[in-house]
């Protein structure tokens, strides 16, 4: 109870704090009717098809373990659950549960249920980071040489990233050439040990085996709509910023949003609200646009993929629960 009110504080004492260096109000106002509306409708356009790919993730992941879910189900759910995950406390954890359940009424087993949950957010994380380490290759072709000079690590750990990622996906093509078919194993998650790390590792030992009984072309598959919902996102970013003139390249607005978005990953608030939007607004200023048009920015990119996805979660979560009303949960 006291995390809301410790929120609260902090941020008023950050707007006390930094009320002289705020954008001014006239210039945003002028960058919001100065946009042009034709970026702003193909941004939201990309956050739908950013949201319709977390979805296909999910439907792929439920398909490589025999549940049959089509497309509208699953994009219910990820409204849903991404409402969920903004506005509740603990959204996070509460998101994880509806999605739990969802697919359990679905027909899920228990062990189906949770390598769904463990496989779609180490996918999620790892689609991010296939996202950044494709931006650096793409800024080390421009110019190998400055890049080289200027972030020698960086470029050595991205030459190594796409390495391993075509190495990791050559030899799950061969396995699965030389794989049987064989039935989804059922496994007894059982007890959850006590303490985060020790429940964790169970939880990674349980599913385990179900994860490698699924055909590795589904987990390609689902890898691939990760890269692309992150991509998508960007994509709405990037088309927002040009709807309010920000002089910053697609690399650059990459750049951004990839560490914004690592930062994020940390649940310091539901959804990242304030988080995000702090951190976008300084990185974009210091990439060189002006405030004024970055607060416009921000606040258009937040409405798409944020704020507008409360009502429509809420809207598609009260039409899951009335299809759900009478359903009983499988045993198994």
């Amino acid at each position: 109870m006291l995390r809301p009110a410790l929120l609260v504080v902090l941020g008023a004492a950050a707007v006390f704090l930094l009320r002289d260096r705020l954008p001014d109000a006239g210039e945003v106002w002028f960058a919001i009717t100065t946009a042009s509306p034709w970026w702003l409708l193909l941004g939201l356009v990309a956050e739908w098809v950013s949201l319709a790919m977390f979805a296909r993730q999910q439907m792929w992941l439920l398909r490589g373990l025999g549940v049959a879910v089509g497309i509208g189900p699953a994009l219910a759910m990820t409204y849903s659950r991404s409402a969920i995950a903004i506005t509740m406390p603990a959204g996070s954890a509460m998101s994880a549960g509806f999605a739990y359940q969802t697919f359990r009424r679905w027909g899920a087993s228990r062990e189906a249920a949770t390598t769904v949950m463990v496989l779609s957010g180490a996918f999620s994380l790892l689609g991010l980071v296939v996202l950044f380490v494709l931006g650096y290759v793409v800024i080390v072709l421009e110019d190998p040489g400055a890049a080289w000079s200027a972030h020698p690590v960086a470029t050595v750990g991205a030459a190594l990233g796409v390495l391993a990622l075509i190495a990791m996906i050559t030899a799950s093509v061969l396995r699965d050439r030389r794989r049987t078919p064989v039935a989804v194993p059922a496994v007894e998650l059982g007890e959850v040990p006590a303490g985060r790390i020790a429940s964790m590792i169970a939880t990674l030992r349980a599913v385990r085996p179900v994860a490698l009984g699924m055909h590795g072309r589904y987990r390609r598959i689902a890898l691939l709509f990760a890269v692309v919902n992150w991509f998508t996102d960007l994509c709405c970013l990037a088309a927002v910023a040009h709807a309010f003139h920000l002089p910053l390249t697609f690399v650059q607005l990459g750049a951004v949003y990839v560490v914004v978005q690592l930062v994020r990953q940390i649940p310091v608030t539901p959804g990242g609200i304030g988080v995000i939007e702090a951190s976008l607004l300084a990185a974009m200023v210091s990439a060189g646009a002006a405030q004024g048009p970055a607060a416009a920015a921000v606040l258009g990119y937040r409405l798409f993929s944020c704020w507008l996805i409360i009502p429509a979660g809420l809207f598609t979560w009260a039409l899951l629960r009335r299809s759900s009303s009478g359903v009983t949960v499988p045993a198994r």
